[in-house]
């Protein structure tokens, strides 16, 4: 079975069809590590798009601020703006989907959750030694997390000791039984620098892994983002990949 894997699509509609066209014809069914919505200016068209493929959805912490599950008062203030906005946006049927995504899921040789295997909702994995203190938290060989934005690869090369590889797009990668932890980075919200969209894929039978990256038109999700006055921070960085 050939798995699209994304995460963090973060209501950017216009990210999400540029993956599903550079991946058209490549997979057979959708895992969605969270965040579908948050940030952007398409909530219900990500939401609706994803429903209407075969797919596995987790909740991310967008999605549950969404919902009115976590504290705002956490976020910085544009982020508490584009939730506020989100939350009058969500159509109930929608709202109604989000509600019910778990937290976490395990299938086969690998464990997902949005942040991480130990605190699936919030933690960053943003190092090595964060990496280290959650392999003992997911017994499965593979953990898929996302949260981060930034695609990376961290391996356990033996007990406590963590590597953390950078992504080489459009190479697969056989995993090699080594227990890892894998991030496909963000289709709506990059955050390491490069404003591409990022997503994997996964040959689930043969557990091969190939990260992507595709250029969308970030221009065109900003106009959309000016239209509904969103905040101008969030809208600047997503030509900055920031």
């Amino acid at each position: 079975m050939r798995i699209l894997v994304i995460s963090d699509i973060h209501a950017n509609y216009t990210a999400f069809e540029t993956v599903l066209k550079d991946a058209q014809g490549q997979w057979d069914y959708v895992w969605c590590l969270g965040d579908v919505v948050g940030y952007g200016p398409d909530p219900n068209e990500c939401v609706e798009k994803l429903r209407e493929m075969p797919h596995l959805c987790l909740a991310g912490n967008h999605d549950w601020a969404a919902l009115e599950r976590l504290d705002i008062r956490t976020f910085n203030p544009d982020a508490r703006r584009a939730v506020d906005w989100t939350r009058e946006t969500l159509t109930p049927d929608n709202t109604r989907w989000l509600e019910a995504l778990p937290v976490t899921f395990v299938i086969g040789d690998y464990t997902l959750a949005h942040a991480s295997p130990r605190e699936p909702i919030w933690e960053y994995i943003l190092e090595t030694k964060t990496a280290a203190d959650n392999f003992p938290h997911f017994e499965t060989p593979y953990c898929l997390v996302g949260h981060t934005h930034q695609p990376i690869i961290y391996e356990m090369v033996s007990e406590g000791d963590t590597t953390a590889m950078r992504p080489s797009y459009g190479k697969q990668r056989p995993l090699n039984g080594r227990r890892q932890i894998i991030n496909p980075g963000s289709v709506g919200q990059p955050r390491d620098t490069d404003p591409r969209a990022a997503y994997a894929l996964l040959d689930f039978d043969k557990n091969i892994w190939e990260h992507r990256r595709i250029p969308y038109d970030v221009g065109a999700v900003q106009r959309r983002m000016r239209q509904q006055r969103m905040p101008d921070r969030l809208i600047a960085r997503l030509e900055m990949g920031m």
